[in-house]
């Protein structure tokens, strides 16, 4: 039987920062990428993405766990909670033991798993609290990752994604080169030779302080003050929109010519 990868999660995994018109959504993404790369070695191999960015875990839990175990995959990826650590009030045991309950469901399937840690993204000193809490994830991450026998990319001990152009203009997504440095990265995991290639960041100039103090202005005004008002309002920027690869494609005819056959339009 061909092999199966399902993508299961939010942005990261959706592919939220690295856009393109000619895919659903309007993003790839690294997953898009590592299933093409599986795509090579198997000409029979499925992959879908159930992903949709800004969900939180119960949401993911809720809507994407048992779809992805009817399909019956053997690849599963799972990237989960990162939104619920953005809120102060949430209870952090209860989280991690709702993550850990999904995982070893799909544990249950006999599927290889796929975990991530997030990355240490620096963040201004009025969000510290969100820096602590992501590091409390990433421990029990890894714990969960040995207890049920899944390989971990260790996003987290990963340093260059401190260059800022492995990030997308609001500092919580990867950009192009930071998918396809992920994708690398998951395929290492793996154990599976790619042909993806890797530019070599050419070292930055040192920004001056003004220069500096400006980029955080405008990020804190376009992302940062957006993103707590759309909390405030209890919208997100996943509401109604679909997973991009709700159900098993084959890789090896063409993700654009299989994106452009399902007419769906793109979401900016």
């Amino acid at each position: 039987m061909a092999g199966l990868f399902v993508a299961l999660g939010d942005s990261f995994t959706e592919g939220v920062g690295d856009r393109n018109a000619k895919f659903p959504n309007g993003v790839r993404g690294w997953a898009d990428r590592v299933a093409k790369q599986l795509g090579k070695q198997d000409p029979e191999f499925r992959y879908a993405n159930l992903a949709v960015r800004s969900k939180r875990l119960h949401q993911i839990v809720a809507d994407q766990i048992e779809p992805a175990v009817a399909m019956k995959p053997t690849l599963v990826s799972f990237y989960a909670g990162g939104n619920d650590i953005l809120e102060l009030r949430k209870d952090m045991d209860a989280l991690l033991q709702q993550y850990e309950n999904a995982v070893a469901r799909l544990a249950s399937t006999g599927a290889q798993l796929l975990l991530f840690t997030g990355f240490d993204v620096m963040l201004p000193p009025v969000l510290e609290p969100m820096r602590r809490r992501n590091w409390l994830y990433n421990e029990a991450v890894r714990g969960i990752a040995r207890q049920y026998d899944a390989l971990l990319v260790d996003h987290w001990a990963f340093e260059i994604y401190q260059d800022p152009r492995m990030w997308d203009t609001d500092k919580l997504h990867m950009s192009p080169v930071g998918h396809k440095y992920m994708a690398a990265q998951v395929l290492s995991a793996l154990g599976v030779r790619h042909t993806l290639k890797l530019k070599q960041l050419e070292p930055l100039e040192r920004a001056g302080w003004r220069e500096l103090a400006r980029a955080e202005r405008a990020w804190l005004r376009d992302w940062v003050v957006p993103m707590f008002g759309r909390k405030l309002k209890g919208v997100t920027l996943g509401d109604n929109l679909p997973p991009r690869w709700p159900e098993p494609v084959q890789v090896s005819v063409g993700l654009k010519k299989l994106a452009k056959q399902s007419g769906r339009a793109p979401v900016g």
